[in-house]
């Protein structure tokens, strides 16, 4: 898969591509939906099948304390774009250049000298240009004036809800982790390397695998049975908590992990920790005993829960 990384790298791109832009958060079932649609025209017309983010996205440069929580990291979302087959990604850098470029502007130099575009796929409510004064109308309107094609991207709907990211973020919020990955057509998992940590888990006999999570808001917080993944094609199960630790008094949201019947050193491996269950909401206890103590009924109703799931 090609990455082009700014509109500086543009002109070192294969001329012509089927195109879908977004944000792609959490790449679900919604948006593969949108891609297996691009693909098939990319096919028929022998172009690469080519999709455009934003980093940041629009919401975190325009509104950077209200946006939603990333669902995933631009690392995981190229890892997904490669294996559903996406050829080729544009990535493209919202500043305050890339705002104030107006529609016209927007087609003329990214969609069609940068890429040549000849097929795009897009949502009929996307807005683009300064002022969001680009809408499908207008693209419509460009595409017979470039020569491009301009489809509307098919939805996807789920017991009548459309499959969104906005959804998602509720189930998880909401401790609703079978939807969630019923929408997103796969467990939710966080990715990350393992840092160490401040190693007050290995005093209480619950040593913990600390993952940054390098986000300001996670769409998850709280207490949860995990399976963890990259350990040589290992599966380990656990308990995690996501959260700001406020018994210590931490300030940085975390993912901190211990792993069941596992003692190896596994800083700097890269993992992924899968939700699969949520026990209760992160709370600041009175001391560090009961910390212990919650955290021992913790990791036994998580093997419960890993147990009962191994009859099912």
């Amino acid at each position: 898969m090609r990455l082009i990384r700014g509109f500086h790298n543009m002109p070192a791109a294969p001329r012509g591509c089927a195109l879908t832009i977004g944000n792609f958060d959490g790449v679900h079932r919604g948006h593969q939906a949108v891609l297996n649609q691009l693909h098939a025209r990319a096919g028929e017309l022998q172009l690469p099948a080519t999709v455009m983010v934003f980093e940041p996205t629009p919401q975190e440069y325009f509104s950077p304390d209200t946006a939603p929580a990333r669902l995933m990291r631009l690392r995981d979302k190229l890892t997904r774009f490669h294996e559903l087959g996406v050829e080729q990604v544009v990535c493209l850098r919202f500043d305050q250049r890339l705002a104030e470029r107006d529609a016209d502007a927007f087609v003329k130099d990214i969609l069609v000298d940068g890429l040549g575009v000849r097929h795009l796929v897009i949502g009929d409510d996307f807005r683009f240009g300064k002022g969001r004064s680009g809408d499908f109308a207008f693209l419509q309107q460009a595409g017979q004036q470039h020569g491009f094609e301009v489809v509307s991207t098919h939805t996807l709907a789920e017991a009548g809800e459309r499959v969104s990211s906005t959804g998602i973020r509720e189930a998880l919020a909401a401790g609703e982790l079978g939807k969630a990955e019923q929408l997103l057509g796969r467990p939710y998992t966080i990715c990350g390397r393992v840092a160490p940590g401040q190693q007050r888990g290995r005093t209480i006999g619950f040593p913990t695998a600390n993952v940054r999570l390098h986000r300001a808001v996670s769409p998850v917080r709280g207490v949860f049975a995990v399976r963890v993944h990259g350990f040589e094609g290992q599966t380990l199960e656990g308990v995690a908590n996501l959260g700001t630790r406020p018994t210590v008094c931490g300030n940085e949201t975390v993912l901190e992990t211990h792993l069941f019947d596992f003692d190896r050193d596994i800083y700097g491996h890269y993992v992924g920790v899968e939700f699969c269950s949520k026990l209760r909401d992160e709370k600041k206890f009175e001391s560090f005993e009961a910390l212990k103590q919650q955290i021992q009924q913790d990791a036994e109703q998580a093997r419960q829960f890993f147990s009962e799931r191994a009859y099912e």
